[in-house]
């Protein structure tokens, strides 16, 4: 029985996929994580309080995501709200790694694909009549660091924000950087605009010249937003996980503590991540999800490239290569949402409430780029007895593979294995954008 071992490259962290095929048929294709990270364990045993300076340390590209879940779990367990300014500011901050990480992820990671290279930053030019790959990597770059500056802007540094904190942020944002931040981002959202068109229509010749935008089979679909203008920092009240079904209709909605009543978690033999399913169902995360259970996106060309995406592909859309699609929606929208917020007083108000710390189970929840992201932390004579980390990539884990299996029946027959195969399974792979240095723990 051959096995087909595909080593991946543009994802965050280290997988492979591997394919067994016997007699011409694809019997399995595994999404494998080879690397355990282990924070769990790492974390037992301390300061509760430390708990937001050191899980960012979990992943360069989430620490975002993860700096703000862990202050919120501790704030569950507290019984703390922080100020309406504080939230503001974590906003802000949130999509700033929304905005650096659908633009590292559309143009830097399945860009590529797209002009049949391995990299924006090889020397050669592009194809006749467009700019060359250089030109269009610093320009991609451009709008990359309007992301970064952000979040550097609002949480203090880039790669492990420590600007939230139990209660709130340190400290508000003056009107000059503020300011600064709101012309960098204005000039950074026209090009990211026409980047996209680009990236729009080298998608559907990808789709023309591969014939098909991927496993295209319906699935359940998991967000913690909103159906209008999402806030990535949860909703007004206590924060909520959606589930829709294949069909477009909202069946089930929950809060984190409830995860595991509503959710089966499972592990893999042979892989370090985890998985989830809904009711034994298939479920989808991440971008593609959140563009089919959104009515709007509040802000003009966000809107205007929402309604072009469902009259093109319909709602709720299944093929997994319109992840990539809907990762630019997103960018989009988070500069223009970032520009409306931006506008607004950032200093000046309460930046944080005070707390008296206790022991309890707490829980923190934040729509990360890659979906809904849970910390569950026990809290014993003020340090972490047990800490829990579900991962948005193990919502995935099981869509993942069934595309997978699609993607290796398509080019493997009893009389040969296309070599397609191999572009297509990172092609795969990447549409879901996973974190596997976040998913193994």
């Amino acid at each position: 029985m051959p096995t087909l071992t595909f080593p991946l490259s543009r994802i965050e962290g280290h997988a492979r996929v591997v394919i067994e095929v016997q007699g011409g048929e694809v019997v399995t294709a595994h999404f494998e994580a080879m690397e355990i990270r282990g924070f769990r364990y790492f974390v037992q045993g301390v300061p509760a309080e430390q708990m937001p300076i050191i899980v960012p340390r979990i992943c360069g590209v989430c620490s975002t995501a993860h700096h703000v879940a862990s202050v919120e779990a501790l704030e569950d367990v507290y019984g703390v709200t922080p100020p309406p300014l504080a939230r503001t500011i974590r906003e802000l901050l949130l999509l700033g790694q929304l905005i650096q990480n659908q633009a590292t992820s559309v143009f830097l990671f399945t860009m590529p694909d797209r002009l049949g290279t391995a990299s924006l930053f090889e020397a050669d030019g592009g194809p006749p009549g467009h700019q060359d790959r250089a030109v269009l990597a610093t320009r991609a770059l451009k709008v990359r660091k309007a992301g970064t500056d952000l979040i550097s802007l609002t949480g203090g540094q880039f790669i492990h924000p420590i600007k939230a904190t139990v209660g709130g942020v340190t400290s508000g944002v003056a009107p000059e950087p503020a300011a600064d931040m709101r012309r960098q981002i204005r000039e950074a959202l026209p090009i990211a605009c026409e980047l996209f068109d680009r990236y729009w229509e080298t998608s559907l010749a990808l789709r023309d010249r591969i014939g098909t935008w991927g496993d295209d089979a319906p699935a359940h679909y998991i967000t913690a937003v909103g159906d209008a203008c999402p806030n990535y920092d949860g909703q007004p009240g206590q924060p909520v996980i959606r589930v829709q079904s294949p069909d477009g209709v909202d069946c089930e909605s929950f809060p984190a503590s409830d995860f595991r009543d509503v959710l089966t978690f499972e592990e893999a033999d042979y892989s370090y991540a985890g998985r989830t399913s809904y009711q034994g169902h298939v479920m989808r995360a991440n971008s593609l999800a959140r563009i089919n259970m959104t009515r709007s996106l509040g802000t003009p060309r966000a809107d205007r490239y929402l309604a072009r995406f469902r009259e093109t592909f319909g709602q709720p859309a299944h093929a997994i290569l319109l992840f990539d699609l809907g990762r630019g929606i997103e960018m989009v929208y988070a500069l223009e949402r970032a520009l409306e917020m931006l506008e607004e007083p950032l200093q000046g108000g309460d930046t944080a409430v005070p707390h008296t710390p206790h022991d309890g189970h707490g829980y923190g929840l934040v729509e990360a780029p890659r979906g809904p992201l849970i910390h569950h932390y026990h809290v014993e004579d003020g340090r972490i007895a047990d800490a829990e980390f579900i991962i948005p990539t193990v919502h995935n884990a099981l869509a993942i593979e069934r595309a997978l299996r699609v993607a290796a029946r398509r080019y493997v027959t009893p009389e040969r294995i296309d070599m397609e195969l191999e572009r297509a399974v990172g092609r795969v792979v990447r549409a879901f954008d996973p974190c596997i240095a976040c998913a193994t723990h």
